[in-house]
């Protein structure tokens, strides 16, 4: 039986379902169509093609995690902040791996993903400016929080650490890593010797 009164917000809840199950390479339309109950060009009156579908999924990726770390880390400051919300991510990454597998990591011009990222983006910056960071240093730090926890939380996610040595001791040793660096203001910004930025470089 078609489903009576299909949204665009129904639409989304039926392909995050799909990437959960089967993976980011499981989402078309016809899947949706069919785990929604309806013929394929009856989800072409809420959503344009896949890829505007796979924007929504993002969307929605963006929103759960952002709502996840603000959770997190409400009320927190300094390291008792970065320990929370490094958890939080990797968490959300591990009970999700699909759909977390399913978000568009490149930036997407769409201003709903545009909007959702800078949300995400405001939690990290907002806990990152608890050591008076600011300016270069602040995007830094947000890149090198974001590719650390992204990193550690994909590889187990998939099953990637097969050593018998306990996971989470490594990740605790990973937020202290973390917090060591963010506490260690970088001497320079002068370019890295040999490399292209270098003038004593080859390139």
């Amino acid at each position: 039986m078609p489903r009576v009164g299909l949204s665009t917000e129904g639409v989304v809840d039926a392909a995050v379902a799909i990437v959960d199950e089967g993976g980011p390479a499981a989402l078309t339309l016809a899947a949706v169509a069919s785990r929604a109950g309806v013929a394929t060009p009856s989800l072409y009156k809420h959503v344009r093609n896949l890829a505007e579908l796979r924007r929504l999924v993002t969307t929605r990726v963006l929103e759960e995690l952002t709502g996840r770390l603000t959770a997190a880390t409400v009320g927190r400051s300094g390291d008792d902040a970065v320990h929370s919300l490094m958890r939080a991510y990797r968490s959300y990454v591990v009970d999700h791996p699909g759909r977390y597998g399913a978000m568009e990591q490149a930036p997407d011009p769409d201003p709903r993903v545009q909007a959702a990222s800078q949300r995400l983006l405001d939690v990290l910056l907002a806990v990152l400016r608890g050591y008076g960071l600011e300016g270069a240093d602040l995007i830094h730090a947000a890149r090198r929080l974001r590719s650390t926890v992204h990193g550690f939380a994909v590889l187990e996610a998939a099953g990637g650490f097969g050593l018998p040595e306990d996971l989470e001791t490594s990740y605790q040793r990973l937020i202290e890593m973390m917090v060591g660096s963010l506490r260690t203001r970088p001497a320079t910004d002068a370019p890295i010797a040999g490399t292209a930025l270098d003038p004593r470089g080859g390139g």
